[in-house]
């Protein structure tokens, strides 16, 4: 499967008034590809839209709520419409509660499964049929709590378990009916984004990321790869490649260590009730619209892993590296051997 470069692409972000939807939706207009953003906020999408075309780019602001199918449909078919075909759907949109399970709220529960995975669900079925006739790309942002969950997170892990999950079933079934679409999930680690500042927590103080945390460019990154390279899973940020490793590994263990730091390093000192404004159920009508959240003074800019994992000469160079030192390992064996040793 090949897919078109990113100047010749019509993209899709559903999530994109802050954080890493507008980061990457700036990135996409910058490298030539028309967007169209959605989101809840329409004056966040219009001052992103501004923000591209003063940069010369095309983007058009379409505000809608991820859980009503008839609106995410409209995204897709307004899109399609003014552009003729859409060649890249992202789709980023989700809320979440920091709170133990037995303090989330059954409605806050449902929310947010009903925001994180019945909203994706809506998204890729109004996006596929357009990606059929393209030939393009799905890209679902799950996370690494799709893989292992963290304190705290009862509900936001579920509803990334399941998107983890649903992605898959996609997967297999368009491979079946030889459909030609690119289907990725891209698993963040801990993000520097508003996302911290606009969640409701219950924890007593505002909540953050654990560490270590990544600017968002480099989830960008990982998503312009996948729009342009099909590729199965990606993680962004070395650190939740390396938790993921460790549940396949030994899922005790890694479940010991996000434990330890889920319960403690997700807490900051700022004083934070479950009363102050938070965009669960409704956006923040002054809430923040920039791509960077409040942990910018150590935030990593920069991950070694998501580098190579989208860098194929870097790749191929490990792959040959790593051969020519099992090869060297076995030659000396053999040496070894022959010489009697």
């Amino acid at each position: 499967m090949k897919l078109k470069p990113i100047d010749e692409q019509v993209v899709v972000l559903f999530g994109a008034s802050s954080g890493i939807g507008r980061e990457t939706a700036m990135e996409f207009a910058e490298r030539g590809a028309k967007v169209v953003v959605a989101a809840r906020r329409a004056d966040a999408l219009e001052s992103l839209a501004q923000d591209i075309r003063m940069r010369g780019g095309v983007c058009v602001p379409i505000p809608a709520e991820v859980t009503d199918w008839a609106q995410v449909k409209a995204v897709a078919d307004d899109a399609a419409r003014r552009f003729g075909r859409i060649d890249t759907w992202v789709h980023l949109a989700s809320v979440s509660v920091y709170a133990p399970f037995e303090q989330t709220d059954p409605e806050e529960f449902a929310r947010i499964v009903d925001v994180n995975l019945v909203g994706a669900a809506y998204g890729a079925k109004a996006a596929l049929p357009y990606l059929k006739e393209s030939q393009g790309a799905l890209i679902m942002i799950t996370s690494v709590e799709a893989v292992q969950a963290i304190p705290f997170h009862s509900a936001y892990a579920a509803s990334k378990h399941g998107l983890r999950a649903m992605t898959e079933v996609i997967r297999m079934e368009l491979e079946a009916e030889g459909a030609n679409v690119s289907v990725t999930n891209v698993m963040p680690a801990s993000i520097n984004t508003p996302f911290f500042d606009v969640a409701k927590t219950k924890l007593g103080v505002k909540p953050r990321g654990v560490p270590p945390v990544y600017e968002p460019d480099v989830v960008t990154r990982a998503i312009l790869y996948a729009a342009t390279h099909p590729v199965r899973d990606l993680a962004a940020g070395g650190a939740g490649k390396s938790f993921i490793f460790l549940k396949r590994v030994s899922p005790w263990v890694a479940d010991q260590a996000m434990k330890a730091a889920g319960l403690t390093l997700q807490k900051t000192n700022e004083e934070k009730g479950p009363d102050a404004p938070n965009n669960l159920f409704a956006p923040i009508p002054d809430g923040p619209v920039g791509p960077q959240g409040s942990f910018s003074k150590e935030a990593r800019s920069w991950s070694l892993y998501t580098w190579w994992a989208t860098t194929p000469s870097a790749r191929w160079i490990g792959r040959g590296l790593t051969v020519a030192g099992l090869g060297a390992l076995a030659w000396r064996s053999n040496k070894r051997k022959l010489l009697g040793r």
